[in-house]
């Protein structure tokens, strides 16, 4: 290959990385994204009012209910609320976002637990946001490995950001790559999309240049032979890595590679990264 076809192909990785790079932090700092939550509030069976929403709140074997006084109204679904509102069981990880002003009230369930965590557009810190380190895109971190499927999913239980939380995940397989002279492997779990997959993952770079809890990758759906590509430029952190109202998953038991991945987003500013 020629200096100037490398060169080329360089510049093309470099933009496809930085499109990719863009994505994540406008999805982080959009106006009710993670940076834009002022409260991780639990509840139970007695009746509680948090000071960033509306209403009074608890759980029981009925779901989620909130009791909204006079003048106190919710947007559910595009449909005003007021009075007592009835949001019902919700499932594992899932949840609903009721609009107040401009603010959203996230209704979720994590770990077992409902939970209430407002995001206000105006959060001290969205405002203060500006940004999030990272490696320079290198090639040399783009990885092909093999996607090996278990004969039938594990359920696999992670801690934690939160401190007794866990969360159960079903893992399909593994993925076996060759990285730093090393033979590698990760558990996966489901991803966003069908067919695709996520890694938690730690590694040697881990509390020293990136975050110290996890990191994340998104891989494509593997070819019918199981080749699947691992581009650690785009190791992503986790809404953790920013605030301590997140409930992010650690990685599962033998997911820390002992290598250095030199690559992705660093450990914020908001933690103390430069």
């Amino acid at each position: 290959m020629t200096t100037e076809a490398t060169t080329t192909d360089l510049r093309g990785f470099t933009r496809d990385w930085l499109d990719w790079y863009r994505a994540q932090e406008e999805r982080l700092a959009a106006p009710h994204g993670f940076l834009a939550i002022t409260g991780l509030h639990w509840l139970h069976g007695t009746p509680q009012r948090f000071p960033d929403a509306p209403g009074t709140w608890w759980t029981d074997d009925d779901g989620v209910h909130v009791r909204l006084d006079d003048g106190e109204e919710l947007a559910v679904d595009g449909s005003p609320v007021t009075g007592t509102h009835h949001f019902g069981v919700l499932p594992e990880r899932g949840g609903v976002d009721a609009v107040w002003g401009d603010a959203v009230i996230e209704v979720a369930r994590r770990g077992g637990n409902d939970i209430v965590r407002p995001r206000h557009p105006d959060a001290p810190l969205r405002a203060a946001f500006t940004g999030t380190p990272a490696y320079a895109p290198d090639p040399r971190w783009v990885v092909t490995g093999r996607y090996v499927p278990f004969d039938t999913p594990r359920p696999t239980t992670v801690g934690a950001a939160v401190e007794g939380l866990e969360h159960v995940y079903e893992a399909p397989g593994r993925v076996e790559f060759s990285l730093e002279g090393r033979e590698l492997s990760l558990t996966v779990f489901p991803g966003h999309l069908p067919g695709r997959l996520t890694v938690l993952f730690t590694d040697a770079t881990s509390g020293v240049t990136t975050y110290a809890a996890n990191r994340s990758l998104a891989l494509a759906e593997p070819a019918a032979d199981g080749t699947v590509v691992l581009d650690f430029n785009r190791a992503a952190n986790l809404p953790c890595a920013y605030t301590d109202l997140a409930t992010c998953p650690l990685p599962p038991a033998g997911n820390r590679l002992p290598v250095a991945i030199e690559a992705g987003q660093r450990i914020p500013r908001e933690r103390g990264g430069v």
